[in-house]
């Protein structure tokens, strides 16, 4: 992966929190600089397509542990 360099102003409390955070995890401050911008990119992306959620039917009710076990069993009778 190519990188860039670039300057950012942050807060004093934010860079203490990521210095923290980098010596627990035995990383550069530069890698939890890096994973926020990628979380902060990905958060405000906008998708090409829209994204194709599978939907369920159901009665709405929540399932009990028997519910799921049945379902299985009978999934795996079906194969």
């Amino acid at each position: 992966m190519s990188m860039k360099r670039t300057n950012v102003y942050a807060d004093a409390e934010d860079l203490a929190l990521i210095k923290e955070a980098a010596l627990r995890r035995g990383i550069p401050e530069a890698e939890i600089i890096r994973e926020g911008i990628h979380l902060a990119a990905m958060a405000n992306r906008v998708w090409d397509e829209p994204f194709d959620w599978p939907t369920f039917e159901g009665s709405g009710s929540p399932v009990t542990g028997q519910d799921v076990t049945d379902a299985v069993v009978k999934g795996a009778a079906e194969q």
